[in-house]
């Protein structure tokens, strides 16, 4: 598949057939193996059906509030956000060969993220007061990160973060990639090989990003001639496919700029490594930016 600007921001397109959906990715649809991402809404009192089959999946809250009745437990309450501005979120991980439905006890709207999987974990609930929160950077590149699920949850493959990028800020900086599975001498994992999704929300309906997207010297696309250089505006709602390459986003002042990371792929990792032209920046942060955490 060939990488460009169009194939790599995915709009919202709601379905007549499906008009809960509001957004849905498929390995099919992004050219990969792994990742599967819906963002879905359910008024209140209605009731949304489905079954892991052979992959984990994760639900994240967006706002509104669920129970969720399945073949593995139910589980009450999920979600107490307005919005993805005014807390962290719950994540409900469900293992494969599970059936479940979401129903709406308030209004809202979750994503629901999957991959492949053979492993049988248990079902885990994971409340906003679970989640870690820290400011990652300095300066300009100062960002909030919510490990939603990170590295070293017992899952087989999911890795769940949320980023919130104040307006003039950089996050996912310097440019980082993660496209080759490296591991050094004594077995320790250097880089992972991972599919990202990046959906983005906006605290201000107007809200844009910029991200570019692009492959190294060292890529196995640049290699073999496939290499891209990409520069996507995601607007509300939109999510951004990173299956190979260099990714850094920009958000423009007066906009907090906020998206859901999902990555799957060679390990339940964040293994990565930065573009060596740009890992100077590093050592001229400043102070954190004050606006931060933003709760």
């Amino acid at each position: 598949m060939r990488y460009t600007s169009d194939s790599l921001l995915i709009r919202p397109h709601p379905r007549p057939d499906d008009p809960g959906l509001l957004l849905h990715i498929s390995p099919e649809l992004a050219g990969w193996s792994y990742i599967s991402f819906q963002v879905r809404r359910l008024e209140h009192g209605e009731r949304w059906s489905s079954a892991t089959g052979d992959r984990e999946l994760a639900i994240v809250d967006l706002g509104g509030r669920y129970t969720v009745a399945s073949s593995r437990g139910r589980w009450e309450g999920i979600g107490s956000r307005e919005s993805v501005f005014t807390g962290a979120g719950h994540v409900l991980y469900l293992p494969p060969g599970t059936e479940f439905a979401i129903s709406a006890e308030r209004a809202g709207e979750f994503a629901v993220a999957s991959a492949p999987a053979v492993e049988q974990h248990a079902p885990l609930l994971i409340r906003p007061a679970d989640v870690p929160i820290y400011v990652r950077g300095g300066g300009n590149a100062s960002r909030q990160i919510n490990d939603l699920l990170p590295p070293g949850s017992p899952v087989q493959r999911l890795v769940l973060v949320e980023v919130y990028t104040p307006g003039g800020n950089w996050s996912s900086y310097p440019p980082h990639k993660h496209d080759v599975h490296a591991e050094d001498g004594q077995g320790n994992l250097l880089e992972a090989d991972l599919e990202e999704v990046y959906y983005y929300r906006f605290d201000r309906p107007e809200g844009y990003a910029f991200q570019r997207i692009y492959t190294g010297e060292t890529s196995p696309l640049h290699v073999e001639g496939r290499g891209f250089d990409a520069t996507v505006c995601p607007t509300d709602g939109c999510a951004v496919l990173v299956p190979e390459g260099y990714h850094p986003v920009a958000s423009p002042p007066g906009y907090t700029t906020y998206y859901l990371n999902v990555l799957a792929g060679s390990a339940q990792s964040l293994a990565n490594r930065d573009d060596p032209r740009y890992s100077w920046v590093k050592e001229t942060y400043g102070p954190p930016d004050p606006r931060l955490p933003l709760y």
